[in-house]
């Protein structure tokens, strides 16, 4: 299976994908077409305008002056039309691969923002990355550059022969008897080189991901000095990449000679036996002139063809891995009739006999017949140790996952019957990695409810302890704050993050340890901000910092999967199991 599908992204049918978004594309293609063959009609032109030079300027009967000047307007007259047809050609073309990839990467763009999560812990966000950037740069190459080369030779290869018969049919002939020889090695060496290419493009790839990787742990690289190490990495990856694109350019080097040579030799020899038609009358001067021109050009044309043949399936290459993003279909996705969430929206969640298994962990089960129900404008804190299965409350209440057995029911619907868009605009996340976007912190925290005003924006802010910070940078809330918030602090991040939860003002809240990278001053603040937010909406709190639990109207303890304990602090304490053995330890380190 794996076989036949890495065939099926090398076959340069997978061009195909490039040409159906060409396709809207329809007079820009026609201009492209008709400069295409006006180019070369033009560079056919060319030997005949020889011929006439030839014969009317040099022939037996003499020169006469106005026939050489018709003959040279005539060349000029040529070469004008063949500079502007090339550079329309050029124009058309470029503008057809640059708006076709930019297509592309909309469409595919389009297409992941739809897939769940599991696609993403089972393909590399770099290597996807590079599939829009260094394989889409490939399809430019091969829209803008490769096919338009092909056709042009393709039309100047046919054209020439149809002249070298008129030419001389024995001559004529005798060249395309040879074609053929031309060809074989090119299916020959043309498989080679197709898995080559692909070979290719995926160490590439890994170049990307090693940068990646590298760069954004640069921090824990230089603080444990692995630098050397992680040099040393990068080295063994381009090493790699650069050993397989050895070989795919070799391969493509001796294709090329190997055309080339029987190319030209074969042209050799026709010129061998023109020059004794020459010799005995059967061909003028200008006409042999003129074949031998025409003979280069069509040499030269399918000698060309040659090397876009290996960019062609490179293109494939790359548009079979383009192609595979664009049609990867989401397993999270809204049912043919949604059913529509109740008005007003209250907040209830319920997990009924869930049980379920990460599809990359599929021999561990996250969770075990969980059953949870969470009442309107409760406040529900989860904990238990690491791997408790925490978190996955959250994931399949956002309906990132959908549990092997049981179901999950917002405001009384199965969230599989609704539309996962509507599902989670009542539904505020705050996760335990800050995400921040490399853009102003008004659009940070604005992401949670994108038409809010300035106004609500500053409120939520200010509740989030972020707003003293923010209003102390030199921008303000236009201060851009780096890829990945890199120019906050840990704390600040988190409030950020925060506060782009409560502007989202959402009737259900999930917080996945929410104060975590907070010092004890910010987190009373926003310790109180979160204790006014939660009065008026159901809050599930994933702690990791007991502390944090003690305001809850409920305490669920997890451990493998299995709600092991559940009450209020002072009842579990009392209790002295799970809870009150990690209260212990947490409680006894802090005070340590």
């Amino acid at each position: 299976m794996a076989g036949d599908a890495d065939k099926q992204r090398s076959s340069i049918g997978n061009l195909w994908l490039v040409w159906r978004f060409a396709l809207r594309y329809p007079k820009q293609i026609a201009g492209a077409l008709l400069f295409l063959v006006m180019s070369s009609a033009a560079t056919l032109a060319i030997p005949y305008g020889f011929k006439r030079v030839i014969d009317r300027g040099f022939g037996s009967g003499g020169a006469s002056p106005e026939a050489v000047a018709q003959a040279f307007h005539y060349l000029l007259m040529i070469v004008v039309v063949l500079a502007a047809a090339t550079a329309m050609r050029f124009y058309f073309v470029s503008w057809l691969g640059e708006r076709t990839v930019a297509d592309l990467r909309l469409a595919v763009q389009k297409n992941l923002l739809t897939l769940p999560p599991r696609f993403f812990e089972e393909n590399r966000p770099s290597e996807i990355a590079s599939r829009l950037t260094a394989d889409t740069a490939i399809l430019e190459q091969v829209i803008g550059s490769s096919v338009s080369i092909a056709l042009r030779n393709i039309a100047t290869g046919i054209g020439g022969m149809i002249y070298l018969f008129f030419l001389s049919p024995k001559l004529a002939g005798m060249l395309l008897i040879g074609i053929p020889v031309v060809f074989g090695p090119v299916i020959l060496f043309g498989q080679r080189i197709r898995s080559l290419s692909r070979a290719s493009q995926d160490r590439i790839a890994d170049v990307g991901t090693t940068v990646s990787e590298t760069l954004g742990a640069m921090k824990v690289v230089q603080a444990f000095g692995q630098e050397e190490r992680e040099l040393g990495r990068f080295r063994g990856t381009v090493e790699q990449a650069f050993a397989v694109a050895r070989r795919r350019f070799t391969m493509r080097a001796l294709m090329t000679f190997t055309i080339i040579a029987l190319v030209f030799s074969a042209i050799v020899l026709l010129l061998w036996e023109g020059a004794s038609d020459v010799a005995t009358g059967e061909m003028t001067g200008g006409a042999i002139a003129a074949f031998v021109f025409t003979g280069v050009l069509v040499g030269g044309a399918f000698g060309a063809l040659t090397e876009v043949y290996g960019d062609l399936l490179r293109g494939s290459g790359a548009a079979g891995r383009i192609y595979e993003l664009l049609v990867a279909k989401p397993e999270i996705h809204a049912p043919r009739d949604p059913v529509t969430l109740p008005e007003p929206a209250v907040g209830s969640l319920e997990f009924e006999n869930i049980t379920f298994l990460y599809p990359t962990r599929p021999d561990e089960k996250a969770l075990h017949g969980l059953s949870l129900s969470i009442a309107p404008g409760e406040t529900v804190a989860v904990v238990g140790p690491s791997g408790a299965g925490k978190s996955t409350l959250l994931q399949l209440a956002l309906r990132f996952y959908d549990p092997q057995l049981g179901r999950v029911l917002l405001d009384g619907v199965d969230v599989r019957d609704a539309d996962p868009a509507q599902l989670r605009k009542r539904i505020a996340l705050v996760p335990q990695e800050t995400v921040i976007f490399a853009a102003s912190a008004r659009d940070n925290i604005r992401y949670g409810r994108w038409d809010s005003s300035d106004e609500e924006i500053v409120a939520a802010a200010k509740a989030a302890n972020a707003h003293e910070f923010l209003e102390s940078t030199p921008g303000g809330y236009d201060t851009f704050l780096g890829e990945g918030g890199a120019r906050l602090s840990g704390g600040q991040r988190q409030r950020i993050v925060i506060a782009r939860a409560l502007l989202r003002d959402a009737p259900l809240l999930l917080l996945d340890e929410a104060t975590s990278s907070l010092d004890a001053h910010s987190e009373q603040l926003v310790q109180e901000a979160l204790e006014r937010l939660i009065k008026t909406r159901t809050t599930i709190v994933i702690a990791h910092r007991l502390a944090t639990t003690r305001a809850a109207d409920r305490i669920i303890v997890l451990e493998g999967g299995r709600i092991v304990e559940q009450g209020t602090h002072e009842t579990l304490t009392k209790a002295n199991g799970l809870y009150a053995s990690l209260a212990r330890l947490q409680f006894a380190g802090e005070a340590a």
